[in-house]
């Protein structure tokens, strides 16, 4: 088995970061390339892999409805606002997707690869954990960066 391009395979799962994974966070968060990205775990390969990026354009909405209804995710969204002294901020929110119909064993291989691929990802500022879209509402970031 090939360990290239895998940093530090968790212990628990087995999983490793696809380089590409924390290039493309990278570019969100320095180059604001991205809104977010979505990542999966990628069984055959062990290791974490981009399943989607959204461009600077995409809303919070479009976000949402690419991750899927009944299997885990892990994502990142660069969320901008304007604060009560009127600056323009931005937060980057880590969002750990786990809905309550996906499968027992992908949530517990998410679970168990979260804290793993989480350190890898240097500049979030904020953790969601969400089972259900109401858990992960725009008002929720809003409550959480302010």
């Amino acid at each position: 088995m090939s360990f290239r391009g895998i940093s530090r395979a968790n212990a628990a799962s087995g999983m490793g970061v696809a380089d590409h994974s924390k290039n493309t966070f990278m570019e969100l968060k320095q180059k604001k390339v991205h809104r977010y990205v979505i990542f999966k775990v990628d069984e055959k390969k062990r290791e974490v892999v981009v399943e989607k990026t959204g461009g600077p354009a995409e809303s919070y909405d479009d976000f949402t409805a690419s991750l899927p209804e009944n299997d885990c995710r892990y994502a990142v969204f660069d969320f901008d606002f304007v604060t009560s002294e009127n600056c323009q901020k931005s937060k980057i929110f880590f969002i750990a997707w786990s809905p309550s119909t996906s499968r027992i064993r992908a949530k517990m291989l998410y679970a168990t690869t979260k804290d793993t691929f989480r350190r890898e990802l240097d500049g979030v500022h904020y953790e969601i954990q969400a089972t259900d879209p109401t858990e992960m509402d725009l008002e929720v970031l809003r409550d959480r960066a302010h």
